[in-house]
């Protein structure tokens, strides 16, 4: 069940996505919480820098290990308005990340209900060096507040989005999601 600061950090994450529209960006938002006081938040900043790795949580995550001084971020929490992809959880994990929380679900990219990196203790086990131990998780906080920013944003990009499974409703194992046939698939299928 999620605390007054986790509402209250994922509604910023949620105005966070909206600013991050503005500037020309997909909607995600992103704070980090040491203890209980704000280190940074960020946007995506993608298209902006004209680099892939430039995700809301990288930025974050690289901002608050400049401000506090440390590439040790254990006694922080992540909130973000859409569930990390594997590549930001690899960090989150590498930073010791004490907890995470989002809001949509990411059952195509996301490295908590897809790619299972947030939850691995192997890695950590294997690599202590490395990898922290497997963070808290919060997820689907705030859900209906963060989707309708998506779908306001661009309804019927939501709505391929949604359709396709890879943002929104609860995670389901890889195996589950069912397989669509493509446009040009279908319609090849129907010439034969």
């Amino acid at each position: 069940m999620p605390n007054d600061l986790d509402l209250r950090m994922m509604a910023r994450c949620i105005e966070l996505s909206r600013d991050s529209i503005a500037a020309g960006e997909l909607p995600f938002g992103c704070v980090i919480c040491y203890d209980e006081e704000v280190v940074t938040e960020a946007t995506n900043r993608v298209a902006r820098d004209g680099d892939v790795t430039r995700h809301a949580e990288m930025v974050a995550m690289s901002e608050a290990q400049r401000v506090l001084g440390t590439k040790r971020l254990s006694r922080c929490t992540l909130y973000t308005n859409v569930e990390p992809c594997a590549m930001c959880c690899y960090c989150i994990r590498e930073t010791r990340m004490r907890k995470l929380v989002y809001a949509i679900r990411s059952p195509i990219m996301g490295g908590h209900s897809k790619w299972k990196i947030l939850q691995d203790k192997e890695i950590s086990g294997v690599i202590p060096e490395v990898f922290g131990r497997v963070p808290e998780i919060a997820g689907a906080v705030m859900r209906e507040e963060a989707e309708a920013v998506w779908r306001d944003w661009h309804p019927m990009i939501w709505r391929i989005i949604t359709f396709r499974g890879c943002f929104g409703g609860v995670a389901q194992a890889a195996d589950e999601v069912p397989r669509r046939e493509g446009f040009f698939r279908r319609l090849t299928l129907l010439h034969r």
